[in-house]
């Protein structure tokens, strides 16, 4: 593994913290998902944590309600605490656990109180601004990659260990 050194307007992945840090957005995103946008947002934040690419976080209120649903699906993080998930329903799609938040983060995490992150891979489109998004590889991770962010990205297979 090798850090690809950022070119102008662009962040290493490298140089991110750990543990991670939240931070306002600088850009509107969007998530769109059977046909429609379900979520759009001034109001996100980014979570930037070491060796992955930035996870967009949408204030519930920005998500069109009827769209998503709490399953009995959990998850740990050592930094956030224990994330819930998401259904996402539009009409016959359907993407099981594509979405997950923080219902009482960890101390320091509390601004995550009230988001909700959407894996890009499991809904049709995530956007930065007018940049679509390419997932992140691998089915654990929801990191947000666009053109602004070099790696390499943990995730893929034989990336556990980094």
């Amino acid at each position: 593994m090798k850090r690809i050194e950022p070119g102008p307007g662009q962040e290493s992945v490298w140089d991110y913290p750990r543990p991670p840090r939240v931070e306002p957005s600088q850009h509107q995103v969007r998530v769109e998902f059977g046909g429609r946008e379900i979520a759009r947002s001034d109001r996100a934040v980014r979570v930037l944590e070491t060796s992955h690419p930035p996870v967009f976080y949408v204030p519930l209120d920005d998500i069109v309600s009827d769209v998503i649903e709490l399953t009995q699906s959990s998850s740990f993080c050592e930094f956030k605490g224990s994330a819930s998930y998401y259904t996402i329903r539009v009409g016959e799609q359907v993407s099981v656990d594509a979405a997950w938040t923080y219902l009482d983060p960890s101390p320091s995490y509390e601004t995550l109180t009230g988001l909700v992150a959407f894996y890009p891979g499991r809904v049709d489109a995530c956007f930065v601004g007018e940049e679509r998004v390419e997932p992140q590889a691998g089915d654990f991770y929801g990191g947000w990659i666009t053109k602004s962010v070099v790696g390499p990205f943990k995730g893929a297979p034989g990336t556990m260990g980094w």
